[in-house]
């Protein structure tokens, strides 16, 4: 993507779950001038917008960081009407045990992969 890298999560937690990765790398949205931070902005909702068109998600998640890790990244994280009440309402990471979530998997993510990667280079909007 023009600011950076798109990148499948390594756990799947939820069906799609991707990571923007900001190059430069720098520690915050902050660091980043006008432009900048327009083009990650608008690369991470155009990340949604596909996970929006290629999956059965009915709203998408963004949290953007970089305390944990000094680097400025964003979550996009896929909301389904079929979670369970009890996880939907809540943030991902309070309703799912990341550390137990099913682990990327080159073979079974593939087609996804391949189906975010068309979305996207055909520039379609949600």
């Amino acid at each position: 993507m023009k600011s950076g890298w798109l990148v499948i999560g390594d756990v799947q937690p939820l069906p799609g779950y991707c990571v923007l990765l900001a190059d430069p790398v720098v520690e915050s949205i902050n660091a980043l001038d006008q432009a900048q931070r327009t083009q990650i902005s608008l690369d991470a909702i155009q990340a949604g917008d596909g996970l929006l068109a290629v999956t059965d998600a009915y709203r998408i998640n963004y949290e953007t960081l970089g305390n944990s890790e000094p680097a400025l990244h964003t979550h996009i994280i896929p909301r389904y009407r079929t979670e369970p009440d009890e996880k939907r309402r809540r943030l991902s990471w309070m309703g799912y045990d990341w550390a137990t979530a099913r682990r990327f998997d080159p073979a079974q993510d593939e087609p996804f992969v391949e189906r975010m990667r068309r979305h996207l280079n055909s520039g379609s909007i949600a």
